[in-house]
């Protein structure tokens, strides 16, 4: 494949690396496989700023416009490769060559594409075409969930038996401007997954990282746990949290203050997150 050299790797996500504008194959720690990336920001721009981004010369904006032809082509030949050509045997580990979903992610929030509508559709027709009985999933921050075009598209999804992992890093103000670089409270942020979680099956999705040496505070997990239960209370329809740590470096300036947590004290977060109500699977 044109740009692709080597073996694909857990601990490297290059956007460019096939050499296509909008799709990008990844070994996936979170799906168990290889997962073919819908980047929807190739201008590297997005409405957040998250400290742990691995997203090279990234910068504040929106997708810009799509060509989509050329998405759907991309995508046809990828799959095309996966499952009839040699690519997995070229650039795959033995223990990872299981296909296991597309997700609409990349360098930025896809949802902020105008095309996010019609982007959904496209994927889908793909996957039909190619009778592909994989999950169709969208990587959000969730901020454009108020947006009806973003609406039309999560129906769209979910009557293609796709779901949603929607950011939540953290709940209060503070680690919320010092992790995801924005302004934003819980009760938004409540709001955002709420909406996502009514149109289609989704996950919390929860990167949680030691910044200068610390890990998060008792407050900050005391709020993120409390945040889980009224969820819960609430009877929010999500499926449940995916737990997190870092696994590829920072390409942003904050990436100093950035270390991995140890593993128990990740395991005791899951624990506690089971015990708000939720089911949760840990990824260190």
């Amino acid at each position: 494949m044109a740009g692709l050299s080597g073996r694909l790797s857990v601990r490297d996500h290059d956007r460019d690396a096939a050499g296509m504008t909008y799709v990008y194959p990844v070994v996936s720690r979170r799906s168990g496989g290889v997962s073919v990336g819908i980047n929807l920001n190739p201008n590297h721009a997005c409405n957040w700023h998250c400290a742990y981004c691995q997203v090279p010369e990234l910068v504040r904006g929106s997708a810009p416009s799509i060509d989509l032809a050329l998405l759907e082509r991309e995508l046809k030949h990828m799959i095309g490769e996966i499952l009839h050509g040699d690519f997995m045997r070229r650039h795959v580990p033995e223990d990872c060559r299981t296909f296991c979903d597309i997700a609409i992610s990349g360098n930025g929030e896809p949802t902020s594409c105008r095309a996010f509508d019609a982007v959904v559709q496209a994927v889908a027709e793909q996957m039909r075409l190619f009778d592909l009985a994989l999950p169709l999933r969208l990587i959000t921050n969730g901020s454009y969930m108020a947006r009806a075009d973003v609406q039309q598209g999560l129906k769209r999804l979910a009557r293609c038996y796709g779901e949603v992992w929607i950011k939540v890093d953290a709940v209060t103000d503070e680690a919320i401007r010092r992790i995801n670089g924005v302004s934003l409270d819980a009760r938004r942020l409540h709001d955002q997954v709420r909406t996502c979680a009514g149109l289609c099956p989704s996950w919390i999705q929860s990167c949680m990282m030691a910044w200068d040496g610390e890990p998060p505070s008792d407050g900050e997990v005391a709020a993120y746990l409390d945040f889980l239960k009224c969820l819960k209370d609430e009877q929010v329809p999500l499926r449940g949290v995916l737990l997190y740590g870092l696994a590829r470096p920072s390409l942003q300036a904050e990436a100093a203050h950035l270390s991995a947590l140890p593993e128990t004290w990740m395991r005791r977060m899951a624990v506690a997150i089971e015990a708000s109500g939720w089911p949760v699977r840990l990824f260190l």
